[in-house]
């Protein structure tokens, strides 16, 4: 009777396994990215994307969005998501800390300038604004961490006025005169502000270039997988065209696909996040 009990629990055994293992791949892999539109929106933007990855692969692909910035970092703390394309910051981290690899990025580089109102003489430098105001996306968003990033010393640096709702928002807030100086990305500033908007503003400081937001993909996709996602997205195909709203909405309208990226350029920005005031 003993030996027919182990034999009875080790076939449950291989029973449950079976039953996990086939949730386990019901379930998929994940594509996700930063909570920048409503869930809905999200679903619109990114669900063919994750359908037209799922043909690819031979997976299930399937879009969550992350309801939040919180639960959006609790779940990349937690190696929660497969496949995510946001900026280079979270990219650098995910690959210093899970192992995510680069599969293909945005053209053109990731810029921001510090500006001030052309007619306030008090600050010339961005060491002016020092406890002062500064009008800005919310941190983590890497516009105001990259003008952050150019105060050493944590003690010594200017009050991040967080707004939400995209640089537009930044812009009007600054209008209305609750801030001394505000971070848009260069892209904004030369299209989408007005010339005698511009003409009000004078610029303090520009960020150095980073690259641009990329797709990274976990350890549970191989090598060969990452590197079919890559050619599908930087290729004309379903892939491509189902990325291409992601393209035009995050790398302008003249953008046609995603790019070739390397780890190596993406190395080394996650200190944007990490042991820094703002950071996570």
């Amino acid at each position: 009777m003993p030996s027919i009990r182990r034999t009875r629990h080790g076939l449950a055994g291989l029973i449950f396994l079976a039953l996990f293992s086939t949730t386990a791949l019901a379930e998929g892999l994940v594509l996700t990215a930063p909570p920048r539109e409503s869930p809905a929106a999200g679903a619109k933007l990114y669900g063919p994307l994750a359908e037209a990855l799922g043909h690819l692969l031979g997976k299930q692909v399937r879009y969550e969005h992350p309801q939040n910035w919180l639960r959006y970092q609790r779940n990349m703390r937690q190696d929660a998501y497969d496949i995510v394309f946001d900026g280079p910051h979270f990219a650098s981290w995910r690959m210093a800390h899970l192992g995510h690899r680069v599969v293909a990025k945005l053209p053109g580089t990731l810029e921001f300038y510090l500006l001030r109102a052309k007619d306030n003489p008090d600050i010339q430098t961005p060491e002016d604004l020092i406890g002062r105001k500064i009008c800005g996306i919310s941190p983590p968003n890497l516009s105001t961490l990259s003008v952050l990033a150019r105060f050493d010393n944590p003690v010594r640096q200017p009050i991040i006025l967080g707004i939400r709702g995209g640089m537009g928002k930044v812009y009007k807030r600054f209008r209305s005169g609750s801030c001394d100086a505000l971070v848009l990305r260069t892209t904004f500033y030369k299209k989408k502000l007005k010339p005698e908007d511009r003409a009000g503003l004078a610029i303090i400081y520009r960020t150095p270039p980073l690259p641009n937001q990329v797709i990274t993909v976990s350890k549970r996709l191989s090598p060969a997988e990452a590197r079919q996602m890559a050619a599908a997205l930087t290729r004309s195909g379903p892939v491509q065209a189902a990325s291409l709203p992601i393209v035009r909405r995050f790398g302008g309208k003249k953008a046609k696909s995603f790019v070739k990226a390397t780890q190596a350029e993406y190395e080394g920005h996650n200190r944007f996040l990490e042991g820094v005031i703002f950071g996570w």
